[in-house]
């Protein structure tokens, strides 16, 4: 499964939530947090509930919720949102600072007869210097990235640069690898700003993300679009992977690819390549 673009609905917005699958996201968060306001947030639960159980809401995405961060309030939304076979895939939990907060959470998922995958978003000083514990905590499927809510937990000033996230940033990505999870790069707060999306969705590509938060639909499109492998990139795999049969054959490690010398981290690369763009053209799927 591909997650090369999140994007997050409000709870709260029954109209907004059946639509996200139709943005062509790979993965959908129905938000029981941020995007809801304090004193809605039962009818939050109540409404996302409502649309998992709808036995007309089956799309081909990771369907996600985000629970929210205080424990009580947790432990309502996951009674809310399992009570009756819902289409869940996932669960997202905010402010993840230790690998017991998400025990706790898969102990409550446990508690409701449910075994589901966790994405642990790591936005505050403490998860991201957990993030390494927090990403080999059995449940857990990808590691967030949360810049916004880490800038203000260390009172940095956000920049277009992000130069103040910079190592941050790196720090996710490297725990999520060193755990074989997925690592989902921050937001662009900017909904209008196209280029300044590409030029960030690209970065993070380079970084090592495998996706990236979209807070509206417009950018699901450019987020899928980056992370896709590019024509050229799955024509330089698909030779490279051919070559290693032939290689392994006849018992060569070394082997050359249009004069590039090859060896096992350029065939790991490849792929992971073939498998990102297998994923894409399946529409996230594998």
């Amino acid at each position: 499964m591909a997650r090369r673009s999140v994007l997050f609905s409000p709870g709260d917005k029954p109209e907004l939530m059946r639509k996200a699958p139709g943005t062509d996201a790979d993965t959908v968060i129905f938000d029981l947090e941020d995007a809801v306001a304090p004193g809605r947030k039962e009818t939050a639960r109540e409404t996302v509930a409502d649309v998992l159980t709808d036995p007309s809401f089956d799309p081909d995405c990771e369907v996600c919720v985000r629970v929210n961060p205080d424990l009580r309030a947790a432990v309502c939304d996951v009674e809310a949102i399992t009570a009756d076979e819902p289409r869940l895939d996932s669960v997202i939990v905010p402010k993840v600072e230790s690998a017991d907060d998400v025990a706790r959470v898969e102990e409550l998922l446990g508690g409701s007869g449910y075994d589901l995958p966790i994405l642990a978003l790591c936005e505050s000083a403490s998860g991201v210097l957990a993030a390494e514990e927090i990403a080999a905590t059995d449940p857990v499927d990808a590691l967030v990235f949360g810049a916004e809510d880490l800038s203000a937990d260390i009172g940095a000033t956000r920049t277009e640069g992000g130069k103040e996230i910079s190592y941050a940033r790196r720090h996710v990505v490297l725990a999520a690898g060193s755990a074989g999870v997925d690592a989902i790069d921050t937001l662009v707060t900017d909904i209008g700003a196209t280029d300044r999306l590409a030029e960030e969705t690209a970065f993070a590509r380079q970084l090592g993300y495998d996706g990236k938060i979209a807070i509206h639909p417009a950018q699901v499109e450019v987020i899928n679009e980056t992370f896709t492998p590019d024509p050229e990139d799955v024509e330089w795999a698909r030779k490279v992977i051919d070559a290693a049969e032939t290689a392994e054959s006849e018992g060569r490690g070394v082997f050359r690819v249009d004069d590039e010398m090859i060896d096992a981290p350029l065939i790991a690369r490849a792929e992971t390549i073939l498998d990102r763009y297998r994923a894409a053209e399946n529409g996230g799927r594998e």
